[in-house]
């Protein structure tokens, strides 16, 4: 079984909770609104990384990181990009198995026909009273499950 973490509108901020809940992940996916360089090179020293760009991430270090990306893996695939309004459903590849965006800070783990669409929150600062959180995929045997996970309480 593969562990792939996801996290996402860290805007900046790489909580010590986030890196905790990222520890022993197989793969790390970003979901964009990254927030600087320092926090891409601090999650690829803990494993191969996936990234895409969100509306917040300017400047010569964001250039390079592309508005959408795929990370096969385990006998399925997974497509990323930051925002799912910018997702265009007819262009997805039919094989995606899961869908990870990021922007509203709201977490959602959701299975809509043969894709399942995760979207981890917020593990940045955070935005009104939504919680801090990411999320884990499990892949076994090309079947991937997904969790949210709480990083700090609500409080």
């Amino acid at each position: 079984m593969l562990r792939i973490g996801v996290i996402s509108d860290t805007h900046g901020l790489l909580r010590p909770e986030a890196l905790d809940f990222l520890a022993g992940s197989d793969f790390i996916v970003h979901g964009g609104d990254i927030g600087n360089a320092g926090i891409l090179s601090r999650l690829a020293a803990i494993a191969p990384l996936t990234v895409v760009r969100g509306n917040n991430d300017k400047g010569d270090w964001a250039a390079a990181v592309p508005a959408s990306a795929v990370l096969e893996v385990g006998g399925m695939r997974l497509y990323a990009l930051h925002d799912i309004a910018d997702l265009d459903a007819a262009a997805l590849p039919a094989d995606v198995k899961v869908l990870v965006y990021g922007h509203s800070h709201r977490p959602l783990a959701e299975q809509r026909g043969p894709v399942l669409y995760l979207n981890p929150g917020s593990a940045g600062p955070r935005r009104f009273s939504l919680p801090i959180t990411a999320a884990e995929v499990l892949v076994d045997a090309g079947q991937a499950k997904a969790s949210i996970a709480l990083l700090i309480p609500r409080g």
